[in-house]
């Protein structure tokens, strides 16, 4: 079994990390930092609690003047290169949110981010004075590096994964749009993905504002298209019939031929235990006539631990077939517990989709596993 990620924070990481430290501050007490940075409950820290006690531990071993403590951080920053190095711009989150230190922190966090990343320590800073960091942001994404142009995107998403949510964002993103306009052709491939997923994490609260970005945007660059692409995923999944128009994909017409004249899908086999896999084999028959754009996706219901069903969507393909193609195939379905998904006894329904809609459908019927008693 891998490692957890928490795991690079160790006591090597420290007493390294701690050396550099005292390299350019002989006052600094190396074995005393240590000792106190791994204090129980060091153990059961998670990753950012324990980022959070090294950077407060290095509160109180560092200088007590912000300045002074900065100066030493960046006197060894080109050292500190990768993702536990996340302490750099963690310290600033946590001792320079003063309104005295502002120009210092910011200049801090543009540094730091180029060597780790100061996506999470600037939401503190957008929290308290929104229009005030908004403006730095926008400022960043002119900017030369890449690292900082996409600290400008990422660091704004209003649901930023383990960082602290925006909810001001959620309500009105807004703000955001200018940053995002300034970076949808931005030559690197790592900031437009920040773009795309700051579009993505919009759709899921203001779908219409994505939606009208996606028109005005598409058809503009390569480099913009692959942007709204990947940023309209969430909504392509839910088959919003304005972005599965904008993409070309086939509609399902009332007074038509159907799209899919014939379909199935069925599970095999379609009883088995928490643990096991299935395989999904699935055949439609699309309607003659011109070339069509589809989606082809299967789904399941979940059972949860209340008895209710959610829903699951896997994608099984996306490209554009001649008309009358008969598809099939197989795939292959494990039904083991994951650290994002568990798994629940009880009959689960299966369906295959095509644009967003139903076209066949399977049933299943999960037992708990043989171990289930032991847990």
């Amino acid at each position: 079994m891998a490692e957890p990620l928490k795991a690079m924070y160790n006591k090597e990481f420290l007493h390294s990390f701690a050396r550099k430290l005292r390299s350019v501050f002989p006052g600094f007490e190396q074995e005393a930092f240590v000792r106190v940075a791994m204090q129980e409950p060091w153990e059961e820290l998670e990753l950012k609690a324990r980022m959070r006690r090294i950077t407060e531990t290095m509160g109180v071993f560092l200088p007590q003047r912000y300045e002074e403590a900065l100066e030493i951080l960046c006197a060894i920053d080109e050292q500190c290169v990768g993702f536990p190095y996340l302490i750099f711009p963690d310290f600033v989150e946590v001792f320079g949110q003063g309104e005295e230190h502002w120009e210092l922190s910011m200049a801090a966090l543009e540094r730091f981010t180029v060597r780790s990343s100061a996506e999470f320590a600037v939401r503190p800073f957008l929290l308290r004075d929104p229009g005030r960091m908004m403006a730095q942001m926008q400022r960043w994404s002119g900017h030369s590096n890449e690292h900082v142009r996409r600290l400008a995107s990422e660091g704004s998403r209003p649901r930023l994964p383990w960082g602290q949510a925006i909810p001001m964002f959620k309500q009105d993103p807004s703000p955001v749009l200018p940053v995002l306009e300034q970076l949808k052709a931005d030559p690197s491939l790592y900031v437009r993905k920040s773009v795309a997923n700051n579009l993505n994490d919009i759709a899921k609260d203001h779908p219409e504002v994505v939606i009208s970005i996606a028109q005005r945007w598409k058809g503009k660059s390569e480099l913009t298209d692959w942007i709204v692409r990947h940023g309209c995923r969430s909504l392509i999944r839910k088959a919003d019939p304005q972005i599965m128009e904008l993409f070309g994909y086939a509609a399902h017409q009332a007074d038509e031929t159907p799209l899919v004249t014939e379909a199935s899908i069925l599970a095999e086999p379609d009883i088995l235990q928490i643990g096991s896999s299935c395989e999904l084999s699935y055949h439609l028959l699309i309607r003659e006539g011109e070339p069509v754009r589809i989606r082809i996706e299967y789904g399941i219901d979940f059972v949860k631990s209340g008895g209710k069903t959610s829903r699951k969507l896997f994608l099984l393909s996306d490209k554009t077939v001649p008309g009358g193609s008969l598809l099939k195939g197989i795939r292959t379905h494990r039904w083991g517990d994951l650290t994002t998904r568990r798994h629940y006894p009880g009959e689960h329904r299966i369906t295959l989709l095509v644009n967003g809609r139903e076209a066949a459908e399977a049933l299943l019927m999960l037992e708990a596993g043989a171990d289930a008693g032991q847990k």
